[in-house]
């Protein structure tokens, strides 16, 4: 059997469906110490390459999402949860959905004028705009390069709406952006978390943030007036849907206003990863629960159709709604989320494009 890889969620790496050929490495092939040793090591090291977008707003066609448009200054992510939906986008880049998405780090280090040139332009309109649509904006990556910091600082310098998905605690770095954000109803953060289990935590998701971590960012976010909702995505049955009330109740107990849930749904070639994650690491149930899930997508490990894919059908599906309403009603009853303001960016537009008039008025004076 392969050495199972410490720190990774996938253990595989699907052939990219792009792609014609596939390549096997050998050990007697690799020509250092170095990379034989990495691999006999098991301990991939992870790689970033700096990439060249155009643009850095993409437009959300799907009706489940609720928002406008999303945006993500990173494409994979080390955070490795196996289950994640965005795998399969990082074949467009050349890459594996397995642990090359993991691996393998695209950055956008000119997100932040990206976004500038966007909102300065006279056409947009205020809409909502999603950090993390895709993957997540926090991931350990962001740390050094501080990339989504600076995508905050034109949010606000425009008093432009924005709302942020992370899993991660680094989140709390950009409290004093958020809470400026905040005060003016411009800035709201779903953090998500699957279960308060640390040890099942990282086997799911073995390079986010903890789940004492995660409740930590709640409360304090909340301190700090920024709104908190949180999602309790994936669930599983049979690997975490027993601690629904649990997670609800401490979220609940630490600030968050509000929370959601979403079923896991496998969809392209995440069944394969999911399928040998979970044999190697619950090989007594693994049979049950990948039934249990496709009990909810009419026989299959993945169903695509709006409205219906993140909730699921059939009676395992039935009961998470159930739990999950009963949760929400006991822990977070009266709670409201407070609505977006779109009212201020036009005015600060014209603001900052009246001033940039004046300045280059000025210039022409020498």
């Amino acid at each position: 059997m392969d050495p199972y890889i410490k720190g990774r969620g996938s253990q595989l790496n699907p052939t990219n469906r792009f792609e014609t050929q596939s390549e096997e490495i050998y050990l007697e092939d690799l020509p250092t110490q170095e990379e034989r040793e990495e691999l006999l090591t098991s301990n991939p090291r992870t790689k970033y390459l700096e990439v060249f977008p155009k643009t850095i707003l993409n437009k959300v066609e799907s009706p489940d999402i609720g928002l406008a448009w999303s945006m993500n200054p990173y494409q994979g992510c080390e955070h490795g949860c196996v289950y994640c939906y965005a795998r399969n986008s990082h074949q467009y880049w050349g890459y594996s959905s397995g642990m090359e998405f993991e691996q393998n780090i695209l950055i956008k280090k000119n997100a932040p004028e990206l976004l500038e040139d966007a909102l300065i332009n006279k056409k947009w309109k205020a809409e909502s705009i999603m950090l993390s649509g895709n993957t997540d904006c926090y991931q350990p990556a962001e740390r050094k390069l501080g990339i989504t910091r600076k995508l905050l600082q034109v949010f606000l310098k425009f008093r432009h709406p924005v709302g942020i998905i992370t899993k991660n605690s680094l989140v709390e770095r950009d409290i004093d952006l958020l809470s400026q954000l905040a005060r003016q109803n411009l800035a709201g953060v779903t953090l998500s978390l699957t279960t308060l289990n640390e040890e099942l935590k990282r086997t799911l998701e073995p390079r986010t943030s903890t789940a004492k971590s995660v409740l930590r960012s709640i409360k304090n976010l909340t301190a700090a007036g920024i709104p908190v909702n949180v999602n309790v995505a994936p669930v599983i049955p049979g690997i975490n849907d027993e601690g629904l009330f649990d997670v609800v109740k401490a979220v609940a107990e630490h600030g968050a206003l509000s929370a959601g849930f979403i079923v896991v749904r496998l969809n392209g070639h995440n069944g394969l990863i999911f399928e040998d994650w979970i044999n190697k690491n619950f090989p007594d149930r693994a049979n049950k629960v990948l039934n249990q899930i496709k009990t909810m997508h009419g026989g299959k490990l993945n169903d695509s159709d709006f409205g219906r894919r993140m909730r699921g059908e059939g009676k395992f599906a039935e009961l998470i709604r159930m739990q999950f309403s009963l949760a929400r009603k006991k822990y977070l009853s009266g709670r409201q989320w407070p609505a977006m303001n779109f009212s201020l960016y036009e005015e600060t537009r014209n603001k900052i494009l009246a001033e940039a008039d004046g300045s280059a008025n000025q210039l022409k004076l020498f």
